[in-house]
């Protein structure tokens, strides 16, 4: 990598929760730029897949099998790529994450935990073990892997919610610790709703069919985001249009939290039923790894557009009345 951050030919980059969505797309995106890349997650034949691809792409790879609920393995993660790049990491995308759906009271608290564990902690663990390679470079890029959901709240996806919310404090408490550190930076991306398979491989206690809903933005384009703050690092970004809608609607919008329980809880109920299942909390995901979730039509970005703006309306129109009806 050179001493300029104009390229990432041969820079060292892990990749945490690369088997599928966002961490595969990301994993190709760097793998492009002919750069190193670690990756890393629980599905070992996943890993190779995606090591495969990599290599097609033009980058050279490791693949590193990592629990991000365990902080031996996320330490073993760091000692390999080090050794990987002689003693060097250049950036560290933490990106991991699982999720649980259901009513709070009605998903086992282990769910819960296991959320908290792998989306908020794991994260903690993914930079505490980089930081002292990034001191003694005396520089480096975290990159954060956040979500709209960590400005607007999820109802029926609490744990998340916390998770998500706890690492916007996070990032800005290090960003203010590491200020004698220039050469460091902790970037965070804000992703709208983005089409992976996450929709169907977490953890599902509502016993009703989940589907995201749109417009749904393209794993591909955060990966790109990305390698954009690996190159010109920036303390944040957003990708999709409805993560800034939806969070200036939150901004303005009295009783947002309440509406947004309204509309999802009408939601679930309307949903056809299934079986509960913990999906990948505890174990690797059982269906296809793949970047995309399958959820996205044809439609146009002039249609999504549309979309998104008519979802902003209506939830800022249904706020001003439920304030209009408390007056």
């Amino acid at each position: 990598m050179s001493s300029s951050g104009t390229t990432l030919d041969g820079a060292v980059v892990v990749i945490t929760g690369a088997s599928s969505g966002i961490g595969r797309a990301a994993a190709q995106a760097f793998a492009r730029q002919r750069a190193r890349v670690v990756l890393a997650a629980r599905d070992d034949e996943a890993l190779q897949e995606v090591a495969a691809q990599c290599r097609a792409c033009g980058g050279e790879t490791l693949v590193v099998v990592t629990d991000m609920t365990l902080s031996d393995s996320v330490e073993r993660l760091a000692s390999a790529a080090a050794d990987f790049g002689q003693g060097r990491i250049n950036v560290w995308v933490n990106n991991a994450g699982v999720g649980a759906v259901g009513a709070f009271d009605e998903t086992p608290l282990d769910a819960h935990e296991q959320v908290v564990q792998t989306d908020l902690i794991g994260y903690l663990r993914g930079a505490h073990v980089v930081l002292p390679y990034f001191k003694q470079q005396n520089r480096g890029v975290l990159i954060n892997t956040l979500s709209v959901g960590s400005w607007v709240p999820q109802p029926y996806a609490v744990a998340y919610s916390a998770s998500k919310f706890g690492l916007r404090g996070f990032s800005h408490a290090l960003r203010g610790e590491l200020v004698q550190w220039p050469g460091i930076h902790v970037c965070d991306v804000y992703p709208s709703v983005v089409d992976t398979p996450g929709f169907r491989d977490g953890g599902n206690y509502a016993g009703r069919s989940l589907q995201p809903p749109p417009p749904l933005c393209d794993p591909r384009q955060v990966a790109e985001a990305m390698v954009s703050l690996a190159l010109h690092p920036r303390h944040t970004t957003s990708v999709g249009m409805m993560a800034t809608l939806l969070r200036f609607a939150h901004f303005i919008t009295p009783g947002f939290d309440k509406l947004s329980g309204l509309i999802t809880g009408a939601a679930l109920r309307r949903a056809d039923r299934v079986a509960p299942s913990s999906g990948n909390l505890f174990h690797p995901a059982l269906g296809q790894r793949r970047i995309d979730g399958g959820w996205r039509s044809d439609n146009s970005r002039q249609e999504n557009l549309l979309v998104a703006g008519g979802i902003a309306v209506g939830l800022i129109g249904a706020g001003l009345l439920l304030l209009r009806r408390r007056r």
